[in-house]
């Protein structure tokens, strides 16, 4: 069963993949930002209920335990009632109180093995379904951390080609038109500024 955060990680994917491509790039993508930290938002939102899936894992360690202390309660049981039959039987009274004691020594051992290995058990399935909450954590964050990165670096990059289209731009109307741009120089001692979107 897909769970949600599959579906998000499907759709951050689908996301990207509708993405324009840059001018002159067949890499590089231009992305909404408000639409992935939207997505991620979400993303970080549903994290803790797939946590909470795998703990009710974790409390069939009470199931198991509750079981085997039922089993090893209907073994003493049946050692009790079988000592007091044989207790009733006065001719064999001593033979029976020796039996007695050896079926409930036993019984006891028995149900001490029953609940040692129901505990190792539910010991072991809490161990794995911890490791495999910790993994899907550590992929969750290598995830998000990736298409952080990576929208972090597009914007840049957008940032800088449209730095440099400006200088363009200024070079060749100063070419077309020096005059104008002598004016400019005199006029605020520094001329018209390339486009600067660090701001943005």
């Amino acid at each position: 069963m897909s769970s949600r955060i599959e579906q998000l990680i499907d759709e951050i994917e689908e996301y990207i993949d509708s993405c324009k491509y840059q001018p002159l790039s067949n890499t590089k993508i231009i992305v909404n930002k408000e639409e992935i930290d939207e997505l991620l938002r979400e993303l970080r939102m549903k994290t803790p209920d797939e946590i909470k899936r795998y703990q009710k894992i974790i409390s069939n360690k009470e199931a198991i335990l509750n079981d085997a202390r039922a089993k090893a309660e209907a073994l003493i049981n049946e050692a009790t009632l079988h000592t007091n039959e044989l207790i009733n039987e006065h001719e064999i009274m001593q033979q029976a109180y020796s039996q007695a004691n050896e079926v409930v020594t036993l019984a006891s051992h028995q149900a001490q093995g029953i609940l040692d290995n129901a505990t190792i058990e539910a010991n072991n399935i809490k161990t794995a379904v911890m490791q495999y909450a910790d993994d899907m954590l550590a992929n969750m964050e290598n995830l998000i951390a990736q298409t952080a990165n990576m929208t972090t670096a597009h914007y840049e990059s957008f940032v800088n080609n449209l730095n440099s289209y400006s200088e363009i731009v200024r070079a060749n109307r100063a070419e077309l038109n020096p005059q104008e741009e002598d004016f400019l120089d005199e006029g605020n001692g520094t001329g018209e500024e390339p486009l600067n979107l660090d701001l943005l």
